[in-house]
């Protein structure tokens, strides 16, 4: 609840106004704000994680943390968003890697 009083003269008299009014919503949608701007400041200290320059090795992309323990560019970046990675092999790759093998298994079954 919330109570205003104010005081009048009228006709050289005090005459005291007082008004009483329900306040639940308000204070409801107050709470409401107040989790939602918490919200928003817990999200973007996360988001603000990732911003900046971050220490990587040239050869093997390992990235440096805060303590200086170097981790694998994978686990890194998952402990400091939400993403997630599953792991494949773009075409270059599967030639250097594999290429001598796909070449034998093409040509074993041309035969």
């Amino acid at each position: 609840m919330e109570f205003v009083s104010n005081v009048y003269l009228v006709d050289h008299k005090k005459v005291i106004q007082c008004n009483i009014r329900d306040i639940t919503q308000r204070k409801r949608i107050e709470e409401e704000r107040r989790k939602l701007t918490n919200d928003l400041q817990d999200a973007l200290a996360k988001i603000k994680r990732l911003r900046g320059l971050l220490p990587i090795c040239a050869s093997c992309k390992k990235i440096r943390d805060d303590k200086g323990y170097w981790n694998q560019l994978e686990t890194y970046i998952q402990e400091h968003s939400e993403a997630e990675f599953s792991h494949g092999f773009c075409p270059e790759c599967m030639k250097n890697l594999y290429g001598v093998i796909l070449e034998q298994d093409t040509d074993s079954k041309k035969q």
